[in-house]
């Protein structure tokens, strides 16, 4: 019974495992119990408060790549993830997910009208957001649906896991978010449901985005771009792509079919709201973000370190294009 387990004995087991470094099969020869009770005693010595365990804080966030990304492309806020060994994929994303959750959350003051897109890193910032549901936001999905199978990493299901989350109503774009015609498009655009959530977004005050390119995009993953679209996007000089809006390297919109086709925010909507926030893992689309970043279209950004790095290269490498007006 736990009653029978002197502080004297428990202090002796925490002493040798904690301290000495001993495995739990010789501390149990020590003590003078079985192997599979020294795990019940380290326990008990953590409930009586013999053992208080203490850990260092640890900096998730990398202060001089920040003040670098703030200084060179006049942020107003760069949150940069340490990254540490991290591969470049599920699991970076988890990481920046986690850390950086909270910063995020600063960001996003109560009341205020929220213009959210999808992705994966996204998703990981939105599922580690702290609950205090007392916000009262107006969360509103910045694109129409990519195809007709959702999944958790569209704006659908995150929009709805932020509100419930951050508290608020979610406003769904139910439409996809792109048109075999313009014709089409247009026709849906008369629709007071969806001139409605249009007319949300241009009054939103904080945005959410990710930023795709051409070799990266969940256009491509799930079919929507094909090698006939993707050519004729490149021949555009499309270097990135925001809420399905392609853009070039002056972070204008390319002049295709593809703007007359989607459904989303647009990104003159993205300039005048004074809170986008980038949302971005991994180093494969530097030009892509430094395209938003000068054209203003995005004005803060998360990130992780090495992603942070490549871009900090790549802006000092090139010339700054100058924005067509």
């Amino acid at each position: 019974m736990p009653n029978s387990y002197s502080d004297q004995k428990l202090r002796l087991a925490a002493r040798l495992y904690y301290v000495d470094g001993l495995a739990q099969n010789e501390v149990a020869k020590f003590v003078k119990v079985s192997q599979a009770k020294v795990s019940r005693l380290l326990a008990l010595a953590r409930e009586r408060g013999i053992v208080r365990i203490t850990v260092a804080d640890y900096d998730s966030r990398n202060a001089d790549l920040e003040r670098q990304l703030r200084r060179q492309f006049q942020l107003s806020t760069a949150i940069v993830i340490r990254s540490e060994d991290t591969d470049a994929t599920a699991g970076l994303r988890r990481v920046v997910g986690h850390f950086a959750a909270a910063a995020v959350n600063e960001l996003i003051k109560p009341r205020t009208i929220v213009a959210l897109a999808g992705g994966r890193t996204i998703h990981a910032v939105v599922r580690h957001l702290p609950e205090p549901r007392n916000k009262a936001l107006t969360i509103v999905q910045a694109m129409g649906s990519v195809d007709f199978n959702v999944s958790e990493f569209d704006a659908q299901e995150i929009g709805r896991e932020m509100a419930q989350r951050l508290g608020g109503t979610f406003l769904a774009l139910n439409t996809p978010a792109f048109f075999p015609e313009k014709k089409t498009r247009d026709a849906l655009l008369k629709l007071p449901q969806v001139r409605g959530v249009l007319q949300h977004l241009d009054q939103a005050e904080v945005a959410i985005v990710g930023v795709g390119t051409l070799e990266n995009s969940v256009f491509i993953e799930r079919g929507v771009l094909r090698a006939a679209g993707i050519a004729e996007l490149r021949d555009a000089g499309a270097v990135g792509e925001i809420c399905g809006r392609f853009f070039d390297a002056h972070g204008s919109e390319c002049e295709t079919e593809w703007a007359d086709r989607v459904m989303s925010v647009s990104l003159e909507q993205l300039r005048k709201i004074p809170e986008v926030i980038g949302v971005i893992s991994g180093t494969d689309r530097s030009a892509a973000v430094i395209a938003a970043l000068r054209r203003k279209i995005l004005k803060s950004l998360v990130i992780d370190e090495a992603g942070a790095t490549a871009l900090l290269a790549a802006a000092g490498s090139s010339s700054s294009p100058k924005p067509k007006a």
